[in-house]
């Protein structure tokens, strides 16, 4: 008996448990069988980017994949689902057509793509480039009255080098124990001023273009070369900010042809046919919304999301076609279980996340809490959680019924673990949670924060909220906001793995006999 009692506690040692947190193995099992051998996540990610790929917030393209995500969620069996509004969204833009093409003193046709929010050029125009350098406003009286009629160049030489790094980056080892070592916050204030007054001064050179009335901008698209180059905006949504002059982002190296012409002292024109839609007076625009209800009302609910909008530049495919695949998957995989979930699982796809995280932003402030509005101008153009020295929010009643929110929004790449947002007290339930899926490459646990997507308004609201740690693939080399995001950038094996994972913890969270811890809310 003492022998074998020895062997005991030598095969415990060996084997640790992970405490009191229990794991549902039996579901767990069931989720990786539809997740590996049933998958319908490339389908569900071929259709948002081939057929919905122009998914711009507030342009028609959105509201069609809104609507198709909406019949596609219903045909799961999911309830209460619906396109919540969260407006208001003043202007909404799409692109048509774009053309560019240098004429003189060599003919060649130019890459390049218009900038959100820019004007159209109403047509076929030319005219001749010149290179512009302003920095600060006071450099306008440098090219006042000399702009008219020109398309300028503008921005910073792009100096791009042989690409010698491999563009595809996964976690080894090493990586991902450092990225379990507590990262100690440092002073962010010289930073967000320094956004403000970049913020500030776009907005002054679009007014000051406009009245100079230049023909066009053409910007380097910021990148790596190799074809690929950043897409985003130059203008505004916003009514009272206006509309940017016609701009393009050019792929660097045909923008670099032109700088360095110019700087020989050869004249370039260039022809530009830029055609935009402008819609005003936008009606709003929405977050989709559904539901796999639970079978006790009074336990409350467990939330997955991820963003649907992307810019226009491509298909959106790593950003974020590829996170709102996984959820409709994890989804659809839930809904096929007889056995339902003690809390009620909800499921949405934010719009408005590149243009400041407004949809769930206003999500959570509709739902869940509020802040006073400060009397700073430059810190009541911020979000909440960005700004300096932040008063708590004021919690609503439902704030109490969410135990938790988990997103998806760091491409394609598989999942690799979780950030807890520096919520201690989650870090040993989440181990647990992630033994099941130990042979997929998901097992580290981190502290640290991460930031720049849809979780933050639910952290900031005292609700505990994460973002998985995702493989980078090659979302910040070749495929983040530019022209390359399309369905071939995505990895089959790596949604789908994500796709159990995400599954599996909120099927853990729904059914967890207490709610998830809380951090302190300051």
């Amino acid at each position: 008996m003492r022998t074998s009692a020895t062997l005991l506690l030598l095969l415990l040692v060996s084997f640790p448990m992970t405490g009191a947190e229990p794991v549902d193995v039996d579901t767990m099992a069931r989720i990786r069988n539809q997740a590996f051998r049933d998958s319908k996540v490339m389908e569900t990610a071929s259709i948002l980017t081939d057929r919905y790929g122009s998914r711009l917030t507030g342009s028609p393209g959105i509201r069609e994949a809104q609507e198709w995500v909406k019949k596609e969620l219903e045909s799961y069996g999911l309830v209460n689902v619906q396109l919540e509004p969260w407006g208001p969204f003043d202007r909404g833009w799409q692109n048509e057509f774009v053309s560019a093409r240098m004429v003189a003193p060599a003919v060649a046709t130019m890459y390049a793509l218009p900038l959100a929010w820019t004007e159209g050029t109403k047509g076929l125009v030319s005219g001749e480039v010149m290179r512009v350098e302003i920095d600060d406003k006071d450099d306008f009286e440098t090219y006042r009255g000399k702009l008219e009629g020109k398309i300028l160049l503008v921005g910073a030489e792009p100096g791009l080098a042989p690409i010698k790094d491999a563009a595809l980056h996964r976690y080894n080892d090493d990586e991902l124990d450092e990225l379990t070592v507590y990262d100690i916050p440092t002073q962010r204030s010289a930073r967000f001023e320094m956004y403000m007054k970049r913020r500030a001064f776009r907005e002054e050179l679009a007014t000051f273009l406009r009245e100079e009335k230049a023909l066009a901008v053409i910007h380097p698209g910021s990148g790596n070369g190799g074809g690929s180059f950043h897409v985003q905006s130059a203008g505004s949504w916003e009514k009272e900010k206006g509309l940017g002059v016609p701009a393009v982002s050019m792929a660097p190296e045909h923008w670099g042809q032109i700088h360095r012409l110019l700087k020989a002292e050869q004249p370039v024109k260039l022809e530009l046919d830029i055609r935009n839609q402008v819609f005003e007076d936008m009606p709003g625009d929405y977050n989709v919304i559904a539901e796999i209800p639970g079978t006790d009302s009074r336990a409350g609910v467990v939330m997955m999301g991820a963003h649907l909008d992307a810019w226009h530049g491509s298909t959106g495919a790593t950003d974020n076609a590829a996170g709102v695949a996984v959820v409709m998957e994890a989804a659809r995989i839930l809904s096929k279980f007889e056995k339902r979930p003690k809390r009620t699982i909800r499921l949405a796809l934010w719009s408005g996340e590149e243009q400041g995280i407004y949809g769930s932003r206003r999500y959570v402030e509709k739902h869940f809490a509020s802040w006073p509005e400060p009397e700073d101008a430059d810190q009541k153009a911020m979000s909440p959680w960005y700004r300096r020295d932040a008063p708590k929010p004021t919690l609503k009643p439902e704030q109490k019924t969410i135990s938790a929110y988990f997103n998806l929004d760091n491409g394609t790449g598989r999942i690799r673990g979780i950030y807890t947002q520096e919520n201690l007290a989650v870090a040993p339930i989440f181990r647990s949670w992630l033994e099941p899926f130990h042979d997929l490459g998901a097992r580290t646990v981190t502290t640290n924060n991460t930031g720049g997507t849809d979780h933050l308004p639910f952290d900031a609201a005292g609700i505990p909220a994460f973002q998985f740690i995702q493989d980078e693939v090659e979302y910040s080399s070749r495929t983040h906001h530019t022209n390359w995001d399309s369905y071939e950038r995505l990895q089959r094996e790596d949604l789908m793995q994500a796709s159990a994972i995400l599954a599996g913890f909120v099927w853990q969270a729904a059914n967890r006999a207490e709610m998830l811890p809380r951090k302190p809310l300051d």
